[in-house]
Formats: structure tokens, C-alpha cells, sequence
């Protein structure tokens, strides 16, 4: 939900494309809960026993995917979690690293799907001083009318939960476009990592950002935010406007 619009400095109001984090290292920013991570010190034998989890998108963000949501990421052949334990399951070191990664998953629950499943439980802008504004999320369809109100030059963090189930999801990613009058201002991807089911949701945190200041910069915007994998599955996919004001309301 970046608005750093360019309608101040480039340094400061987020001009170009943002692309934040390493795919495969979910705690870049604040989470709770345990995510399911890669490591680079676990070797290419780990990597390749779980290789799936490790794609070309969750490794980095380049400027060429800016307008390519939909382009296709091959990867390799997906397995349930109980495949992946069975997987070199005479390895000591090898199924203690999968224990890790996996964290408390409850097998007998889950080990048998092969999709994950990701819902986003909440969406919530914070601003120091002031009431977090929580974002009701709707079932099916689009925010109706304006979806919230910023003042001006205000400082504020996009925090969000989500929970996963049933597999890994693995580079799950956020990405935010705005406009305003027809005219794309901003474009906000974040890579916030790969995730093991669990029962305890996850939680991630923005860095903070600043809304826009002066004549220009008040009125109307419209929004585009997804969470999307590197299936490129879509877990949310909405459509809304926003309003940035001189005050609060």
C-alpha cells in the first residue's frame, strides 16, 4: 500500500520501483510465527532436496518484472510435505534440517495436499498518535467507494496477517500499483519470503513510509494490491481507492 508518490524528492517520495527483501529469507522485516526459509550455508545437497522451494523469482526482483505479473516460472515437480520428509529420510543431518524448516506442522493435517493455501486475515495502516486503520477485507469483489483517508505528509507502516496451510508456499510477494488521473505514480513490490503451514498466523510489517504533501498531492488515487506466490498464484487480488487530504477526518 506504498504511497510514496512522486510529488516530492526522488529520495524521499519513492519515484521509481520499490522491490524489498530476499525471497527465501522471510524475516527481513517483523514476523511472528516460524516461516519455512532457505539458507545458503545448507549446501546444494539441501537445495536440491527441496529445490522446489528455491526458484529463480525468489532469489531476486528485477526491474523487467515490473508489468510481467503474469509471466509463467517454471519449477520443479511439486511434492506433499510427506514426500518431502520421506526424501533422504537416512540422512541424519538432512531430516533435522527439514524438521527445522517445517517447524510444528501437524502432518497427519496437512501432509497429504499438494497446494497451498495462503489468506490474508488483515490489513491494517499504522500511524504513530493515532488508531491503527484497519482495512475490512471483502469476501468477493472490490472495496466499495473510498477504502481510507491519509493526511498529508503523514508517516505510516502497512502491517498484514496471513495464514498458511496445507503445504509451503514458497516467494510469497506483495505488490501495490497506484494512480491517479489515469497516470501510474507508484509501484511497490516486497518479497517477504517463503512459509510452512502452521496454525499461528504470520505477521509482516512495511517499512515506514511518507504520504505526499501539498495541492498536488491531495485528491483521489486508485490502487491495485496483490499477494501473489511463485506460482504465481494469487491469494488477493483487489482494486480500490483511496483519498489523501489536507487533515484527518
Amino acid at each position: 500500500m506504498s504511497l510514496a508518490i512522486g510529488v516530492a524528492s526522488k529520495s524521499s517520495m519513492g519515484f521509481e520501483d520499490k522491490s524489498n527483501g530476499d525471497a527465501t529469507t522471510p524475516d527481513t522485516h517483523h514476523h511472528s510465527g516460524k516461516g519455512a526459509t532457505t539458507d545458503d550455508e545448507s549446501g546444494d545437497e539441501r537445495g536440491q532436496s527441496l529445490s522446489r522451494y528455491k526458484s529463480e523469482s525468489s532469489v531476486a526482483l528485477t526491474e523487467d518484472e515490473e508489468d510481467d505479473d503474469d509471466r509463467e516460472i517454471e519449477l520443479g515437480p511439486q511434492c506433499t510435505l510427506k514426500e518431502q520428509l520421506e526424501k533422504d529420510k537416512d540422512d541424519e543431518s538432512l531430516r533435522r534440517w527439514k524438521e527445522q524448516l517445517l517447524g510444528s506442522v501437524d502432518m497427519n493435517s496437512v501432509g497429504e495436499t499438494l497446494e497451498p493455501e495462503v489468506k490474508i486475515l488483515s490489513l491494517a495502516i499504522k500511524v504513530d498518535g493515532r488508531p491503527d486503520i484497519v482495512l475490512p477485507i471483502p469476501e468477493t469483489g472490490n472495496p466499495n467507494g473510498s477504502w481510507f483517508t491519509l493526511k498529508e505528509g503523514s508517516h505510516y507502516r502497512l502491517m498484514f496477517t496471513f495464514q498458511v496451510s496445507h503445504n509451503i508456499v514458497s516467494g510469497l510477494k506483495y505488490t501495490n500499483t497506484v494512480w491517479k488521473t489515469g497516470i501510474k505514480v507508484d509501484s511497490t513490490k516486497e518479497m517477504i519470503g517463503t512459509f510452512s503451514p502452521q496454525a499461528e498466523p504470520y505477521t509482516h510489517e512495511m517499512p515506514e513510509e511518507t504520504t505526499p504533501s501539498g495541492i498536488f498531492a491531495r485528491g483521489s488515487y486508485s490502487a491495485k494490491t496483490k499477494f501473489v506466490d511463485d506460482d504465481n498464484k494469487s491469494y488477493l487480488d483487489i482494486t480500490y481507492t483511496f483519498d489523501i487530504r489536507k487533515d484527518w477526518q
